[in-house]
Formats: C-alpha cells, sequence, structure tokens
C-alpha cells in the first residue's frame, strides 16, 4: 500500500522561505513521477510542480516564476519543494502526489494528506 506523507508546512512572513518534504511509504520511489499540488480555501486543487522517476527532469507551473524548486532524492524515498520568495497567494494546503502525468499534469493516484503553508504577517 503506497502512503504519502508531507511535512515542512508553516507560517511564514512575505518574503520568505519554505522547504516542503513528502516521503513515499510502501513502495519505491522512483517508480513513480511525482508532483506537488495546492489548494487554497474556497479554490480548486491545482498543480504546482512534477518531477521525473529519475529526477533528470521537472516542470512547473507559470505562477512559480523561478521561485520555486521541486527535488526528489530516491534513495531517501523523498521528494521536495524548496519555496523561495512567498506571497500570501501562495497560501494553500500543499499536497504531494504520486504517479503523475508530468506532461499533462493530470495527478495520480496516490496523495498525501497535506501540509498548510500560511503566508502572512
Amino acid at each position: 500500500q503506497v502512503r504519502l506523507v508531507e511535512s515542512g508546512g508553516e507560517l511564514v512572513q512575505p518574503g520568505g522561505s519554505l522547504r516542503l518534504s513528502c516521503v513515499v511509504l510502501g513502495a519505491t520511489s522512483s517508480r513513480f513521477d511525482m508532483a506537488w499540488f495546492r489548494q487554497a480555501p474556497g479554490k480548486e486543487r491545482e498543480f504546482v510542480a512534477a518531477i521525473s522517476r529519475s529526477g533528470s527532469y521537472s516542470n512547473d507551473a507559470d505562477f512559480v516564476k523561478g521561485r520555486f524548486i521541486i527535488s526528489r532524492d530516491n534513495d531517501k524515498n523523498m521528494m521536495y519543494l524548496e519555496m523561495n520568495s512567498l506571497n500570501p497567494v501562495d497560501t494553500a494546503v500543499y499536497y504531494c502526489n504520486a504517479g503523475v502525468t508530468r506532461l499533462t499534469k493530470q495527478p495520480g493516484p496516490y496523495w498525501g494528506q497535506g501540509t498548510q503553508v500560511t503566508v502572512s504577517s
């Protein structure tokens, strides 16, 4: 049974940085293309960034604008999202996803429970 667990979300001031982590349990992470999605209050869940099985390729949403970096460490079954220059519109629950179709940004079948990121002064 594949399980994803996110961590790292917290309250941060505008302009600040955070690193989110996602651990894959019950499977080898290198089986999956993986991604981060987010859902802000009152809005639909949206794609943030995705990374290939090997970590060689990634793509992200237009709103990222170079502020976020997705990475992974398959030896540790981990995926990360380094977020910089955060602003209040980045406030959302961030979800880890495994099995994403990376180029179409369609999510895969495996989701974490989410981690709350709040950007506020």
